[in-house]
């Protein structure tokens, strides 16, 4: 996100989450104890809602999931906040939404605009949906790119130098990049971090298949729009027990990397951590990061994690509750102990 400033005593970094630089950490919740926990970590614990659904003026479906947040500061002149909060609605017509604080706190505000990304976009696509907004600020070229998918097959690319007005790039990955039997490549998110073979970002995403089994895929790009999709999933359900995992997001930590994603609320709604190496060889299972608290906000069930820090506080932003009816909720971190 933003200007977000660099913890010297937590020497950590988080290639995309909220900011240039910030803190993804052990959560927990209140009543909850976490099995994962990588040293230097902070505990996390639920402060507030983002954003109050009851008030938005655009809400077609009642559910906010897939918070990307980025800071303005040195990057977009006139914006309307220090930080830009990035959300959809799942459901169609979906929408990619934005709001906007001071804070990374929150409260945020709402863009009077919404969506800026809509389901229908002159001749480069015309879809049921468009949702899962992922923001990341691209240095090479001083621009803000929003990966975001529609339909669940297609993940797509949009540039902006303001972070509202975006221009149509591109298609960066569908599920013809990935072996027969895939049937959603979506939820993806890009972050920027160096490969042994010359690539620069990696993306992290879900696959589901038609056995109804979703997994963590990934790739690498040189460039961020064209992309090498491994054939193999960089985590898959049956490695941990459970039917269905989504909404990655890469961590650095430690002199490590580490992808974070959720578990269905059906295997507990919990997000889970792997340790993947600063080349994403390794897959050491690291168990439950973040325990969702059983009643308001999470209701049992915490996913699609965003980090960052302002102000020398590290923050999670994270999508709350049941998959259809969540909200986007702020986690400060606490040092633990």
């Amino acid at each position: 996100m933003g200007e977000l400033s660099r913890r010297g005593v937590l020497r950590a970094a988080v290639v995309g989450g909220v900011g240039v630089v910030g803190g993804a950490g052990l959560a927990v919740g209140a009543a909850g104890t976490a099995a994962a926990e990588p040293p230097g970590f902070p505990n996390y614990r639920y402060q507030g809602l983002a954003l109050d659904k009851g008030k938005l003026a655009y809400n077609p479906t009642g559910e906010l999931i897939f918070p990307s947040v980025r800071g303005t500061v040195g990057r977009v002149s006139g914006a309307l906040g220090r930080f830009y909060l990035y959300y959809a609605p799942h459901d169609a017509p979906g929408g990619v939404c934005l709001a906007y604080s001071d804070s990374l706190a929150g409260p945020y505000t709402e863009h009077k605009g919404n969506p800026i990304v809509s389901r229908k976009w002159g001749e480069h696509y015309d879809v049921s949906h468009v949702s899962s907004p992922h923001v990341l600020w691209n240095e090479d070229v001083q621009e803000m790119w929003l990966y975001f998918h529609g339909e669940n097959t297609t993940t797509r690319l949009a540039r902006s130098k303001d972070g509202i007005n975006f221009t149509y790039d591109r298609v960066v990955l569908t599920t013809a990049m990935l072996p027969a039997g895939a049937t959603e490549a979506s939820y993806a998110r890009v972050f920027r971090h160096d490969l042994p073979n010359g690539a620069r970002y990696v993306m992290v995403f879900m696959i589901n298949t038609t056995a109804n089994r979703r997994s963590i895929g990934w790739g690498s790009s040189k460039d961020g729009k064209s992309w090498t999709i491994s054939q193999t999933p960089l985590v898959r359900p049956q490695d941990l027990g459970v039917q269905n995992l989504g909404a990655p997001a890469v961590v650095e930590r430690n002199g490590t990397t580490y992808v974070i994603y959720h578990c269905d609320k059906a295997s507990g709604g919990t997000m889970r951590i792997t340790e993947v190496g600063k080349d994403f060889t390794k897959r050491r299972h690291m168990g439950v990061f973040n325990a969702p608290l059983p009643g308001f906000p999470d209701n049992g069930r915490c996913a699609a994690p965003a980090f960052g820090s302002d102000g020398g506080v590290e923050y999670m932003v994270y999508e709350a509750g049941e998959r259809l009816s969540g909200n986007i909720a702020v986690a400060r971190g606490f040092p633990n102990p």
